[in-house]
């Protein structure tokens, strides 16, 4: 009886330890470029990969603008990952600029393969080829940007890649989805942008999305102040990370590092909500002008803090300054 008692805590402890080990499967939807908080988000995704913590199945632009497919090919082929698969919006809006232009800079001067938005297949058709190819329950999405896309695979019907409806599709594939996302800063309501940009397509994900949903609202990634200790990182040479942060850092006259809005959706995703945030339950409907606003449910659970901004920052700048693992095969 000892034996078997001993055998079964150690198989116990085995799978423990296999289910905790293993990597979180994730496709990042960004809107990359009108904020820099989204190179840090795809930083800290990339390092994980590299710890073993991710498996990154697709990246994807919720935004039309031109450089946003080129962006994201720099910083798969910078950290050695020049072959995932890069899915773009092919509707004409959203299209918000890169006001401060780092992420030309960065296109201009680091090897990527993808030259246009126009050479990658359309963000749902890549949704639906990579989703149908996964187990069950099994993908954790992540969006940073607007929900244009989620709201095109929530109405996409079945094809090639699936006899599924988009609906039936994420429910059977999905695991979780985590958004940077909402504000409720005024207590029960607020406009974000993220949100506001294609109010429409934010309602729609809001009400029908058919997964777990975990909302990092405004006033989380307000708080939490990154990028200085990177920018002054010397041992860090020839990256669009630290290239992208310096250049909206010194255009934007900021001396205390920037919003990390996108970077705290990431950290969850893969990571979980411990040890740095709590959570409290609730449900948002987004009225017609992109206001978000609490209505009764508990559909959603949304971040609250429990470790302080000042701590959680480090926890994020470190991962943002991860270099890529050199011989990377």
């Amino acid at each position: 009886m000892k034996k078997l008692f001993i055998l079964f805590f150690i198989a116990a402890l085995f799978t423990s330890f296999n289910k905790k080990s293993s990597p979180v499967n994730i496709i990042i939807d960004t809107d990359i470029a009108p904020d820099y908080d989204d190179v840090g988000a795809m930083a800290i995704l990339h390092a994980f990969a590299d710890k073993g913590e991710a498996n990154i199945l697709a990246t994807i632009s919720s935004n039309a603008f031109e450089t946003t497919g080129p962006t994201i090919s720099v910083l798969n082929t910078y950290f050695n990952r020049p072959d995932i698969p890069i899915g773009v919006t092919k509707k004409e809006e959203p299209n918000k600029e890169c006001q401060q232009e780092w992420a030309e800079a960065i296109i201009k001067k680091y090897p990527h393969s993808l030259r246009s938005n126009a050479d990658v297949m359309d963000a749902v058709k890549l949704y639906r080829k990579i989703l149908s190819s996964q187990p069950d329950h099994s993908v954790t999405i992540v969006t940073i940007g607007f929900f244009t896309n989620l709201a095109g695979l929530l109405e996409s019907k079945g094809d090639a890649y699936s006899p599924l409806d988009g609906k039936t599709l994420v429910a059977k594939k999905v695991k979780q989805l985590v958004s940077m996302a909402a504000s409720l800063n005024n207590g029960n309501s607020g406009y974000e942008f993220n949100v506001a940009t294609d109010a429409a397509a934010s309602k729609k994900v809001f009400e029908e999305w058919p997964t777990p949903v975990t909302l990092s609202g405004f006033e989380i990634g307000e708080k939490i102040l990154t990028g200085i200790s990177l920018i002054h990182n010397d041992a860090i040479q020839n990256s669009p990370v630290k290239d992208a942060f310096t250049i909206a850092l010194v255009k934007d006259h900021n001396t205390i590092g920037r919003n990390s809005w996108d970077e705290t959706a990431v950290l969850v995703a893969v990571r979980g909500l411990k040890p740095w945030f709590g959570f409290r339950k609730l449900n948002l409907t987004v009225l017609p002008d992109g206001k978000d606003s609490i209505i009764p449910g508990d559909k959603f659970t949304y971040l609250t803090f429990k470790q302080t901004p000042a701590q959680i920052g480090k926890v994020i700048e470190k991962l943002m300054m991860h270099q890529p693992i050199k011989n990377k095969k």
